[in-house]
C-alpha cells in the first residue's frame, strides 16, 4: 500500500488576523531573520501576492524571491509588506513585554 503525502503549505491555514498575529508573533520570538521572511511570505501569499504587490508597489516577483528562505529582504519591503497586511510592528523592552497573544486576546475582549 503507498502512502500519498503533499507538501505542508503553512498559508492554506492562515484565515483570520488572529491566524496572521500567532503566526507572526511566534516568528518574532525566534528571532531569526530568515523564519521572520519565511512567515512573512506565508502571511503574504495567504493573503493573495498579487494584491500585496498592488497595494505595496512592488514587483510581485521579486516579493517572492524577497520573503522565500534565500530572499534578503530590505526594512523598506517589510514595512511596506507589514503595512499592506494590515500589521503594525512595535518593540518593548524583552524583560517586561507580555506575549502577542495576550495583548491581542486583550484588545479583543474590550
Amino acid at each position: 500500500m503507498t502512502i500519498k503525502t503533499k507538501i505542508f503549505d503553512p498559508a492554506q491555514y492562515i484565515e483570520t488576523p488572529e491566524d496572521v498575529a500567532d503566526y507572526l508573533s511566534i516568528a518574532l520570538e525566534d528571532g531569526d531573520p530568515a523564519t521572520l521572511q519565511m512567515v512573512l511570505g506565508d502571511i503574504a501569499r495567504s493573503e493573495g501576492m498579487s494584491k500585496l504587490a498592488r497595494e505595496t508597489g512592488l514587483n510581485r516577483e521579486s516579493l517572492y524571491k524577497s520573503l522565500s528562505a534565500q530572499g534578503n529582504p530590505t526594512m523598506d519591503t517589510i514595512f511596506k509588506v507589514t503595512k499592506a497586511l494590515g500589521l503594525r510592528l512595535s518593540l518593548v523592552p524583552a524583560n517586561s513585554a507580555p506575549s502577542a497573544n495576550t495583548e491581542l486576546k486583550e484588545t479583543q475582549a474590550a
